[in-house]
């Protein structure tokens, strides 16, 4: 433990946020760098606890008193192979993780204390190591002369294939779109995480080894027997892409997409490409169904592209702002959040429902809602009931859905393998995450349904462990799960 008394002396301090009106005008992301002394007094708040519950609460098991320790006593080259010996990419879950990490913090069992910044510290230990030098390539000593195949190049994907090559396994990973990254590269907006950070690990798991193949869908342009017959074992990482849809009237008229049709192509345009008939907010009416993180990141793109008006919806209820009595600490703390997308315009509407959209010649041009009731129950969750003589209606050119996903898609090969699935569509695994087919692995939302990044990573890197054992008889890598 750094420093005793840490806790007590200093509070909890975040990054600055680059000014609204400077970000609005570019795609570049929106916090600004801490001063590494701000930083080690940030460090010093770590209370080494005699049970640390941040532990529990990440998904990757991060060692975070020790790396907080080494920061605090400027040992910053120690605290990056701490950090990396749980977690192969700390800068994207630094920059995307909503830290169930700090929402049990024993710093935070008090209503009126604030948790150690562990997002934080996590994403300036990894971006210093990337500075100085630090991160290197790490391949294999020896092969071992097993070939692997991953489908999918998601954090669960891009986890699993550089844990089984840094063991000596030949691993390729397809990837159906026509770059790298999965939801990371064209579902995360710049202004969250810039593609350099994926750009980078890529030459590094390239170094190491990895093989990178694009534009390839699996049991669809490519077939899976090729697969079985070129590849000692495959694993599955397409993740849980199959969007939440709007049942209601009007959902036919042209204007009404899935935030995951928007939120690409915008990526594509930052990335160089030329996108033909772009969906573009500019001079439009926007609404936003959902009021998660992918909510809040069509919030900033249609900012950024010159909406006219922003409104975004929610059906639940607004969270308080503390904890209720029924979500206590250590758990993800269910309380009233604001993302730097909220703090650029538009309005936030809760306990509203979608009725109908109503077009002209087949054209989008409002959204009908209701305000909604939430009763409390003896035994369940409350349940929801329209208020009478409270409907209304908004102006509104663009609607975009984005209210979570079901699950993965239907991929052929699932029924050409012979893939069950659970009750709610997901792939079912084993312990080691192996499917009921021999040889053939599942990680990450493919198989939890949607999730976090930490646990998709985590997913991974169990996979390949899994892989590695079945492939060798034995295994040296380690996982958290």
């Amino acid at each position: 433990m750094g420093k005793p008394t840490g806790f007590m002396e200093a509070g909890r301090e975040l990054p600055h946020k680059r000014p609204v009106a400077e970000r609005i005008k570019d795609w570049k992301e929106y916090y600004l760098p801490m001063h590494p002394d701000h930083l080690k007094t940030q460090a010093a708040r770590c209370m080494d606890c005699g049970v640390p519950f941040c532990h529990q609460g990440c998904p990757l098991g991060n060692i975070i008193p020790d790396w907080n320790d080494l920061v605090y006593r400027d040992r910053w080259k120690e605290a990056i192979e701490r950090l990396h010996a749980t977690n192969n990419f700390p800068e994207f879950t630094g920059r995307l993780c909503p830290a169930p990490c700090e929402n049990s913090c024993v710093l935070g069992l008090d209503v009126y204390s604030q948790p150690v910044t562990i997002k934080q510290m996590e994403v300036s230990i990894i971006d210093r190591a990337w500075n100085e030098g630090w991160v290197k390539p790490q391949p294999a000593h020896k092969k071992s002369g097993k070939k692997v195949a991953v489908v999918g190049s998601g954090p669960a994907g891009l986890a699993c294939a550089q844990q089984l090559a840094r063991v000596g396994h030949a691993v390729t990973v397809f990837e159906r779109a026509d770059r790298i990254g999965g939801l990371l590269r064209y579902g995360i907006p710049e202004f969250k995480m810039e593609k350099r950070h994926i750009n980078r690990r890529m030459e590094q798991m390239q170094a190491e080894g990895v093989e990178f193949v694009t534009n390839a869908n699996i049991g669809v342009t490519v077939p899976i027997e090729d697969l079985r017959k070129n590849f000692d074992a495959i694993v599955l990482c397409g993740g849980a892409t199959q969007a939440r849809n709007l049942d209601v009237p009007g959902r036919e008229f042209k204007g009404t997409y899935y935030a995951m049709e928007y939120l690409p192509q915008s990526n594509k345009v930052q990335e160089g490409d030329k996108v033909e008939n772009q969906i573009h907010a500019k001079d439009k009416h926007v609404v936003i169904l959902g009021g998660g993180d992918t909510g809040a990141d069509c919030i900033s793109t249609a900012i950024r592209q010159g909406c006219k008006s922003l409104v975004s919806l929610e059906l639940l209820p607004q969270p308080p702002e503390n904890r209720p009595a029924d979500n206590p600490w250590p758990q993800w703390a269910r309380i009233f959040r604001t993302a730097p997308a909220h703090d650029e315009g538009g309005d936030r509407l809760f306990s509203v429902m979608t009725k109908k959209l109503i077009g002209e010649n087949g054209v989008l041009k409002k959204l009908q809602a209701v305000k909604l009731d939430w009763i409390p129950q003896p035994a369940g969750p409350p349940k929801m009931q329209e208020i009478p003589g409270s409907e209304f209606e908004i102006p509104a050119d663009l609607v975009f859905l984005a209210m979570g996903f079901l699950g993965p898609e239907k991929n052929p090969l699932f029924e050409k393998l012979g893939i069950e699935l659970d009750p709610r569509s997901n792939v079912k695994a084993d312990a080691n995450k192996m499917t009921n087919v021999p040889g053939v692995f599942v990680a990450g939302d493919m198989t939890r349904g949607q999730s976090l990044i930490v646990w998709a990573i985590a997913e991974g890197r169990k996979a390949a462990q899994g892989v590695d054992k079945w492939l060798m008889g034995e295994t040296s890598l380690e996982a958290s799960l």
